[in-house]
């Protein structure tokens, strides 16, 4: 049995998480202090693989399923992060019956393994012996039954995580295929909202403001008679109306993540091998598939404790499959490490019943996810489950555990990477372009959606302004204010609806533009600080001078569109969401709204700013009209166009060969021609060489990967 936590220890005076706060131990951030330490990541080649669950099969036969993945090229397989109840039967208790029959297949067969610790989902024991393990949220105490379902802070929760993970680990280590670790599985604070956590989150209120009448001026709580007038008074926040402390708390359960992984991480480092590696599958905001940041999570922050940053993306397909969704997510995996090279831990084999790929889709979506910079592509799963919640989400085999179209599919990828690996792997990219996204600008203007019905929402913003760069092969990485990045890298930074921001965040963005920058920010912008209280000033607030604009009104539009047609995008022609009614100080006006009303009044404008300049983007433009606006705002910075434009997709970097490859990928059931406008370059894929400034056929749902010569 595993020594006493020491969470239980820092507790044990005091109650829960307002302990381990007085006790330094739960300070949001404070893990960040802790350095990554210099493991060696990965192999030298892209991982190609898939979660496997012996405890799932209808029989024991990780041997014969591990001959099978080894026929189909796969090199990686992450286990045990689901059975937490199958590892530790009851407390103390272990059988690694599961483990050993794996791990023994997998050396058998030259497999590389992921062990997950599985703490996010708890066994029924737990549960029972501690019913205040289960998470007490808005709406009341979660039951048993679902996943995520309990309390990250709760004492005896860590106790049983503690004593599971370090058996397990210490299990493990010395096998030879055990090559790195993931932290739990997709980690949120589910909602935590509990007494403890609120007396945790009240403590940190009073460590930050001293006193309730500066929390009071900072919040604007004297609406609604919400003011605190003694810290003994401190309500229930679940049920605030006022959106600063709302957002302080939401901020407050991000940084409770943090800190449970970096708990995670120090307790896995003390007992893995050095040349070990740990990660943590990130997920993403979802509207039924991976969509934009993680509202609940601070990514950039979090991954502060991780040797390597992993990420599980899921998109549409069929028809609907487009690709923005897998460089999305791969973009935001790159860019929350500084660049550096990620591993996609989940994805789609066949998935949701209309997920099904179409010949050819599995095939191109693999090379979507290594030409944003993955370094391991992992598939949930390896077989269909015959009973459970995910019966109808299918990996690569169907629950008879046969050959199937997919899993052939599939392994013409891993015979591939057999072969090319080594020289794709590690791709390094320099793009000229970032997006600037903020999760307290999310948490801050979705408290509000409810104003325009619902939308915009800020994921939308973000995706109609990320997606327009994807759509024109714009490459871009995504910046936060949890990473201090150099903006001086960049031609042209995008902001999107930076609703909440600190002074300090919008100085360092004008300052970026003064010295010779070019900067977009959207409508809503700069409206509010960073404690969602709205600067009473001029808006766009402390971006004004900057970008040479005012404004006091803004609008749902209705029948809007720009005058004039100024993009000739007939229809497409389309003022949505969101309006400001813009009033140039210094800044030029590039378009004007026409409508019902208000036809005439700036929509769009630039301002010279020191060397450099901003453009403001007064509404939410239609997806083609931002893709207009966006590529005269690169051409303006001296980006240069590119010769392709969606279905054909063309993302580049320099990977471990040296030599600059480009990803040709066609998005279409059609046959295409692309002309992308290269040195001259051979198709890894097939050998064929393309001479300068050649084209070459794309057959539907084909790539190609050129590298120069």
């Amino acid at each position: 049995m595993a020594k006493p936590s020491p969470f239980l220890k820092s507790a044990s005076c005091v109650s829960g998480v307002l302990g381990l706060l007085t006790a330094g131990l739960m300070v949001s951030g404070a893990a960040n202090a802790q350095p990554t330490p210099d493991h060696p990541v990965l192999p030298d080649t892209i991982l190609f693989g898939a979660a496997y669950y012996d405890e799932y099969t209808p029989s024991p036969r990780a041997e014969e399923d591990a001959r099978m993945m080894k026929e189909a090229g796969i090199t990686v397989v992450r286990i045990a992060e689901s059975t937490w109840s199958t590892l530790e039967p009851e407390p103390g208790r272990f059988d690694f019956t599961s483990i050993d029959r794996t791990l023994a297949a997998m050396n058998r067969n030259g497999i590389k393994v992921i062990i997950g610790t599985p703490t996010y989902a708890i066994p029924t024991w737990l549960a029972k012996a501690h019913p205040d393990v289960l998470v007490t949220r808005k709406d009341g105490q979660a039951k048993y039954g679902p996943r995520q379902n309990m309390n990250i802070t709760n004492p005896a929760f860590r106790e049983a995580a503690q004593r599971v993970i370090v058996a397990l680990i210490d299990h493990v280590r010395d096998d030879p295929a055990v090559i790195g670790y993931q932290l739990d599985n997709e980690t949120k604070a589910y909602g935590v909202a509990g007494p403890d956590v609120q007396a945790a989150f009240q403590a940190r209120m009073r460590q930050r403001f001293g006193t309730t009448e500066a929390m009071n001026r900072a919040f604007g709580l004297d609406y609604w008679s919400n003011r605190i007038n003694r810290w003994d008074d401190f309500p229930d926040v679940t049920g605030t109306i006022n959106a600063s402390l709302g957002n302080a708390f939401a901020r407050f359960q991000r940084g409770l993540v943090t800190d449970y992984l970096a708990w995670q991480a120090a307790l896995v480092r003390a007992h893995a091998r050095p040349d070990q590696w740990l990660t943590q599958n990130f997920d993403l905001d979802w509207q039924g598939y991976s969509y934009g940041v993680q509202p609940e999570v601070d990514h950039w922050r979090a991954a502060r404790s991780l040797d390597v940053a992993g990420i599980d993306i899921y998109h549409p397909s069929q028809a609907q499959l487009t690709g923005a969704e897998i460089a999305f997510g791969g973009d935001l995996a790159r860019s929350i490490k500084g660049g550096r090279n990620y591993l996609v831990m989940e994805t789609q084999a066949q998935g949701f019943p209309n997920w099904t790929p179409w010949p050819g889709q599995l095939r191109l979506q693999a090379y979507s996810h290594l030409a944003s910079g993955a370094n391991m592509l992992a598939y949930w799963h390896w077989a269909s489950t015959s009973a459970g919640f995910e019966t109808y989400w299918k990996g690569l085999l169907s629950q008879d555990y046969a050959p199937n179209p997919v899993l052939a599919e599939a392994a013409t990828v891993g015979h591939d990477l057999q072969r090319l690996g080594p020289r794709l792997v590690n791709l390094k990219k320099t793009n000229e372009v970032a997006i600037y996204v903020s999760n307290e600008a999310l948490t801050a203007m979705d408290s509000f959606a409810f104003v325009s019905g619902g939308k915009p929402r800020y994921n939308d913003v973000v995706r109609t302004l990320y997606d327009a760069l994807y759509r024109q092969n714009i490459e871009a990485d995504l910046i936060s204010p949890d990473l201090d990045t150099d903006l001086s890298r960049y031609k042209l930074i995008v902001v999107p609806a930076l609703y909440a921001a600190s002074d300090a965040q919008l100085a360092r963005l004008n300052a970026y533009a003064k010295a010779g920058g070019h900067l977009l920010y959207t409508f809503k912008s700069g409206f509010s600080n960073e404690d969602t209280r709205v600067r009473a000033e001029s808006q766009p607030g402390g971006i004004a001078a900057a970008a040479g604009v005012t404004y006091s009104q803004f609008t749902i539009p209705t029948d809007t569109a720009l005058e004039g047609d100024p993009y000739a995008l007939g229809e497409a022609n389309k003022v949505t969401g969101w309006m400001e009614l813009l009033q140039p100080t210094t800044a030029s006006v590039l378009a004007r709204y026409t409508g019902p009303a208000w036809t005439g009044t700036p929509a769009l404008t630039r301002n010279a700013y020191g060397r450099g300049d901003v453009t403001y983007l007064g509404f939410l433009p239609s997806p083609e009209l931002a893709e207009k606006i966006l590529a005269q705002a690169a051409t303006h910075a001296g980006l240069a166009a590119s010769p392709l434009h969606w279905p054909l997709i063309e993302r580049s970097g320099v990977p471990a060969s040296g030599k600059r490859v480009h990803y040709l990928l066609n998005y279409s059931a059609q046959p295409r021609v692309a002309e992308p406008q290269l040195p001259a370059s051979r198709d890894l894929l097939t050998g064929k060489a393309l001479a300068a400034s050649g084209s070459l056929r794309l057959e539907p749902w084909g790539v190609a990967i050129l590298e120069e010569n």
